[in-house]
Order: C-alpha cells, then sequence, then structure tokens
C-alpha cells in the first residue's frame, strides 16, 4: 500500500483480474504507478495489455504505466546474467524516470522506449513464431529452413506491429528481433518447447499440460489469427501454426504449403501493408 511502483507478473490472462482488484484497493486514492511483464494478446478479446489497462482505469485517476518487455529467460534474470530490456510507454518522461530508479540492478540494462503498441504486438508474436521454429527443428529441416523462418517470422511481425500502430524502428529493437531470436533458438523458451513436442507427435492438450509453464504463444496464436482475418492481413506463418494446434492439420502438409507459396517480393512496399 506504501509502494511507489507495482509490478504485475502474472500470464496476459490474469492481467484485467489483477488490474481490477488494485483499483479496488486504492478506490479513489491515487494508485502507485504500474508496470507489468506478461506478454501477448489477452484471450477472447485480443486485446494487447494497455488496451486492457485503459478499460480497466479511466480518468483523472488512472495511474502512469508501461511494460517491461524483451529478450529475457526469467531463470537467467533471477540468476543475474547480462540482459538487455526494454521499458516501453506512452509517457517516455515516465520510461526514463523508473530506467533511471532501476538502473542498479545488476547486469540488468534497461532501455526506456515511447512505443508501447509495438514493443506489446512484438512480444505477443514471437511466442508464436518459437513456436513455429520448435516444430521446423523438431522435423530436423535444417538450419538453412530455421534462419528462414525467423526472418519470414520478422516480416510478419513486422505487418502487425505497423498495421496497428507501432513505429518501424521497435521492429528491430529488443521487443522486435531482439525478442524473436531468443525465442525461437533458445532452449529455455516454452513456446519452443511447445513446437519441438508437437512435431514428436503428441497433441496440444498433452503438450501443454505436461509443460508445467504458461506457453503465451498457444493462446496468442488463436486471437492473433483471428485478428489477421478480421485485419485482412497475410500471416501464412501464424496459420500454419494455428491449423497444426487448433485444426489438426499435418505438420509436413503445412511446411509444404509456406515452401509452395506464390512467389512475390520480399518486402512489403514502404508505407503500404
Amino acid at each position: 500500500l506504501n509502494s511507489d511502483l507495482i509490478i504485475i507478473a502474472t500470464p496476459v490472462s490474469a492481467l484485467r483480474e489483477i488490474l481490477e482488484k488494485i483499483k479496488l484497493i486504492f478506490h479513489n486514492d491515487l494508485c502507485p504507478d504500474i508496470i507489468w511483464v506478461c506478454k501477448g494478446f489477452e484471450p477472447a478479446t485480443a486485446k494487447l495489455p494497455h488496451q486492457v489497462m485503459n478499460e480497466v482505469y479511466f480518468g483523472d485517476n488512472k495511474p502512469k504505466f508501461g511494460a517491461l518487455l524483451g529478450p529475457s529467460f526469467a531463470k537467467e534474470v533471477a540468476l543475474s546474467m547480462p540482459t538487455a530490456i526494454t521499458l516501453a510507454s506512452n509517457d517516455l518522461k515516465f520510461a526514463v524516470k523508473w530506467v533511471d530508479k532501476l538502473k542498479h540492478v545488476p547486469n540488468f540494462r534497461i532501455y526506456a522506449h515511447d512505443d508501447l503498441i509495438g514493443a506489446e504486438v512484438g512480444a505477443g508474436v514471437k511466442n508464436i513464431m518459437a513456436i513455429a521454429v520448435g516444430i521446423c527443428d523438431g522435423l530436423n529441416l535444417g538450419y538453412n529452413a530455421r534462419a528462414a523462418l525467423i526472418t519470414r517470422s520478422l516480416n510478419e511481425l513486422a505487418t502487425l506491429v505497423l498495421l496497428l500502430g507501432g513505429k518501424i524502428e521497435t521492429i528491430y529493437g529488443l521487443t522486435g528481433i531482439g525478442d524473436l531470436i531468443l525465442t525461437c533458438t533458445g532452449d529455455l523458451s516454452r513456446n519452443r518447447t511447445v513446437g519441438l513436442e508437437l512435431a514428436k507427435g503428441y497433441c496440444l492438450e498433452d503438450v501443454v499440460n505436461n509443460l508445467g509453464h504458461v506457453a503465451e504463444g498457444v493462446n496468442a496464436c488463436y486471437e492473433i489469427y483471428k485478428l489477421s482475418q478480421k485485419l485482412n492481413i497475410d500471416m501464412p506463418i501464424v496459420e500454419a501454426v494455428y491449423k497444426i494446434m487448433f485444426e489438426n492439420a499435418d505438420l509436413l502438409t503445412q511446411v509444404k504449403g509456406l515452401l509452395s507459396r506464390e512467389p512475390k517480393i520480399e518486402f512489403f512496399n514502404k508505407g503500404k501493408i
């Protein structure tokens, strides 16, 4: 109650409930600053964390808030291994303030950024791509395939970031390519593990139950695929993972489908999606 900062470290599915409880505790009193570390899209609504925040809090007593995101396995952070991460907020002064206050955390470098939308989209989409890369590696498709998949994943991430109002520089920052590389290639990645287990032939329910941790990419894939359909944007890797997890599609058939798509230019036109 006497703190100046609340950090919410729950799965994104619990964020709304936690924010509502915090709001009840403080009633009309000024709430401390809030930072969350959850990544993904809210199940059933496909809303980003900051959108959930804006629905729970409105009016004059809304606390200042932001998200701490980027390439960071919790185990390595806990062991004080070198980590660089982004504190994103629509209020850059808020981000800079807390970057300064937290600068003494050992081996934990934080960068301030004002693109909360882009950071949250990147942090959510990369989990789906990690499942795709896990499937790719589990099928022993090789390093060439992995590199191609990660690179094309970045293109899909960029498409959604820009369409939803994020900034292009965010795509190439810690919450974009940085988090994508870590989650797709690191053995500590829960989402990558989901892909590896799916490639062994296990069903999604068994994979999730045996994981013992939350893999945000599973729920995020469902929401982002539906969102891409609603927005009429092409996200073939997300679509392939969705069909594998939720429609029991054959893994190799989906891989062949990605490889046999119509030839196209590598990048979308500047200023267009």
